[in-house]
């Protein structure tokens, strides 16, 4: 008897709290309605007295905006022949922070423990790429060949 009563008990405070969760229909925005409210504008700036610094360009910063949108570039170091943590260590230390790793042998495992592992090839090979170039590193556990 004492289960079903406590059974009963837990069963309403659960569909009290539940509906307890529901948004009514006036309380179903969190946000305050401003629909009639006047909102407050942020004054404009005068364009007559803007300071000339402000409006003409610097020959100093010339190509400083196309510039910003390229990418840097760093060297990618050969990875190939290094334990998988290590070669993603270094890879990082080059700058090049988007990393993968695939199964070399094609069965598609996991890489859980990277020192477990040997680098067998990379890509994009060594040399000078953008740092946001995907560096993907194909390698097989250490008892395997490549």
């Amino acid at each position: 008897m004492r289960i079903r009563t406590a059974i009963g008990a837990l069963a309403a405070a659960a569909i009290l709290t539940l509906t307890a969760c529901q948004p009514t229909d006036e309380a179903s925005s969190s946000k305050p309605d401003t629909a009639g409210q006047d909102t407050v504008e942020q004054p404009k700036a005068d364009p007559v007295t803007e300071t000339p610094e402000a409006s003409e360009a610097d020959p100093a910063d010339s190509g400083t905006e196309a510039d910003a949108g390229a990418a840097d570039t760093a060297a990618l170091p050969d990875l190939v022949g290094q334990d998988l943590q290590a070669a993603q260590d270094e890879a990082q230390a080059a700058g090049f922070f988007v990393l993968d790793d695939q199964d070399a042998s094609g069965q598609n495992r996991l890489q859980v423990m990277d020192r477990n592992w040997t680098v067998c090839s990379q890509e994009p090979a060594p040399g000078t790429h953008p740092t946001d170039t995907p560096v993907t590193l194909f390698a097989v556990k250490d008892t395997e060949s490549c």
